[in-house]
């Protein structure tokens, strides 16, 4: 996976490299997925939701430039894959996942391989973790088309996000630093997921 879909799409960090190297992406999907695991695509996790393709998952990773001192927030952590290969990479890592049996069984897992510096949240993903913030980084992992003020709040001044933003069928993922309280978008890349729940637009109030 990592020689044939990371490294050739520009991705050769070290960390990066090591941590896709060391966590066993076939522990993170469901039992009837496990010989997906390490397709060049999406895996289906339930509720129509996705874990993010290796490539799609190492490029967001390589734009943010995760550092050891750091603080990430994890939104839509599924089974836990990304959370764990953050744990790698980071201080610590707060993942939230709304779906509790999908939250329970990351929070065993990441466990069993040893990611104690994760720490899994069962709520809503459009709420993020607030009492654990600011966050240096945060990832959202699955599709936008905003980022609600709430999750904004929660990161620091200077520090980046990185979000699938969909219009249709059709996605970019976009690096937003803060400054002075405001975060500046910039597109990294093509990619699409799944829109999750609570990052839908706002609807538009019409006379």
């Amino acid at each position: 996976m990592v020689d044939t879909q990371v490294r050739p799409s520009d991705v050769t960090k070290f960390p990066i490299i090591d941590a896709m190297l060391s966590v066993p992406r076939e522990a993170y999907v469901p039992e009837g997925m496990r010989e997906l695991a390490y397709i060049g695509g999406p895996v289906p996790l339930s509720g129509g939701r996705v874990l993010l393709e290796p490539r799609t998952l190492a490029k967001m990773l390589d734009a943010l430039d995760v550092a050891p001192t750091e603080m990430v927030l994890n939104i839509g952590a599924g089974l836990g894959y990304t959370a764990a290969v953050l744990s790698r990479t980071a201080e610590a890592v707060i993942a939230v996942e709304e779906d509790a049996d999908m939250a329970h069984e990351a929070e065993a897992t990441l466990g069993e391989h040893g990611a104690d510096n994760v720490a899994v949240i069962a709520g809503p993903l459009a709420e993020g973790s607030a009492k654990h913030g600011p966050f240096d980084v945060i990832l959202i992992e699955g599709g936008v088309a905003r980022l609600p003020d709430g999750i904004a709040d929660q990161l620091k001044d200077g520090g980046r996000v990185a979000a699938i933003f969909m219009s249709g069928a059709l996605g970019e993922v976009r690096i937003g630093h803060k400054a002075e309280g405001v975060i500046s978008w910039r597109m990294a890349f093509n990619a699409t997921a799944p829109l999750l729940p609570g990052f839908e637009k706002t609807p538009s109030f019409v006379l």
